[in-house]
Formats: structure tokens, sequence, C-alpha cells
């Protein structure tokens, strides 16, 4: 459905292929943004890019996709360089209204343990930081640079309960949300003069191709079901929504914060 304060906008979506970002995609195509969507997939994968963009054409919306490492400093700028010059040329807005940063790219394993454990080392504890966590704010740097945000605009960052807990070989990821959320504290803050809102978004545990490669996947989803008040695990929809209703207001005074979105799961007594 059509959203008048989003129609016509635009959205840029890192981790646009799949889960959050996925979804959030063609929702938000739904009620009327164009998508310009950054994704890092092999060719097995691909067909799951064509459906999502072939989802957003039937919303009559621009679908503009690229097929890059996000943390890669030099391809990030030309993603940005080509939606400078399509929003220039365009008739309609010439910034962006929502960033989205969902990457799920990272390493599990544990931190203590002997040589065929597997313990993380430093490169991928560095490299899941550096992509879960770090690139939203080279990325907003670079936005805000070239005039790509502006007044009225919402970064929004995916963490997880992740931040807080300890999940068995999870380390790594959970301090990247945890990173994650500080950073968009940070930018909430320095951003607001400029009328620009910074939150994280806290899902509840969320059956996506990201929580199938956690080894205690199963057992969080089981935990889920038993422990959420609407006796289902929190879905990739259900977050579009939210973000959909959030981006559509005016206001930026709701900025600086972790919103749960997951059902009151995070609250229920055990």
């Amino acid at each position: 459905m059509r959203n008048p304060a989003l129609d016509q906008q635009w959205a840029l979506i890192l981790g646009a292929s799949s889960g959050f970002g996925a979804a959030c995609a063609t929702a938000l195509a739904a009620a009327g943004m164009h998508i310009c969507g950054v994704h890092l997939d092999r060719r097995s994968t691909m067909p799951n890019v064509e459906r999502i963009t072939a989802e957003i054409a039937e919303h009559e919306r621009e679908a503009v996709f690229h097929n890059i490492n996000a943390a890669d400093a030099e391809k990030r700028g030309a993603v940005l360089d080509d939606l400078r010059e399509r929003l220039d040329a365009a008739e309609g807005p010439k910034t962006v209204r929502v960033l989205l940063h969902s990457l799920a790219f990272g390493t599990l394993g544990p931190y203590i343990g002997a040589k065929e454990d597997r313990p993380i080392t430093q490169r991928q504890m560095e490299m899941t930081l550096d992509v879960m966590a770090n690139s939203v704010v080279y990325w907003t740097q670079d936005m805000v640079s070239r005039g790509l945000l502006g007044e009225g605009g919402k970064i929004y960052g995916m963490t997880s309960g992740g931040d807080l807990r300890v999940i068995p070989q999870y380390g790594a990821v959970s301090a990247a949300k945890a990173a994650l959320a500080a950073h968009l504290r940070q930018l909430a803050v320095e951003l607001a003069p400029q009328g620009i809102a910074a939150n994280a978004i806290k899902a509840g545990i969320t059956h996506t191709p990201a929580l199938e490669k956690i080894p205690a996947g199963v057992q969080l989803l089981d935990f889920a079901r038993e422990h959420n008040p609407s006796g289902r695990v929190t879905a990739p929809s259900d977050i579009a929504q939210a973000i959909i209703a959030l981006s559509a207001t005016e206001t930026n005074w709701l900025t600086g914060n972790t919103i749960n979105v997951d059902g009151a799961e995070d609250i229920t007594v055990l």
C-alpha cells in the first residue's frame, strides 16, 4: 500500500538480497519508495536477487542493485556517485530518505580453544566488526559529504539480542552488534542539528539465512517460540512494517535509540 510520506522517495539498503534487507526492499517499494540495494552474492544466489528486483518493478519503482563488497571504500564511492547522479537527474527528491544497514557477513567461532577448534583470529575479528558495525559510519560519512542525507533522513542499523547475550561461537558478531548500536548513538547526536535520525532496530529471534549459520540457531528459534507472548518468532516482514511506520513520520525527535521490534519477546519472564 502506498504511503504518501514515502512515495517517490529513495531507500539505500545494505544487505538487500536476503533476510531483513530483502523484506524491507520489497515492502518499502510497495509503500512507494525506489530502492538502491547493495549485496554480495554468488551466481548460485542471484536468482533471489532477480526475484527481489522483479517484485520492486511490479510496484513500478526503480530497483538499482549493486553486487559488491559493502566494506570496499572505492566501490562504496562508486555506488554513491551513481546514486547522486540519478537523484540529480530525476524530478523527485534529491536526498535519500532511508539508509538501512543490514549486513550479516562475519565470522563465527570461539575465542578460546585448541587449533582444531578454530578460535577466531585477529583478521576475522576485525573483518566482522568492520563489515557489521564500522561500515555504517563510512557509508553515512560519504552520503553526508555528497548531500545524499538531509533533513528528514532516517538511518537504521539491524542489531539483535546477541548484543547483550553470550551465544556459542557468536562472540565477534555480538561485539559487532554492540558496536553498531554505539555508532548509531554517536551519529544520532552529530546529525541531530541536520534533522537526520539514527536508530538501532533490535529484532526478535528471526528465521533468516544468517540465523541458519549460527550453531545454536535451532535452539534460539525454539526458545523464541516458547517465550514470545504471541507464540511465534519474529518475521522479516515485522521489521519491514516497523521501518515503514518509523520512516513515514516527519519527526526526528525519535533518535539515538535501540528500538525493540520483537513482540515483547525480550521482556518476558523466563
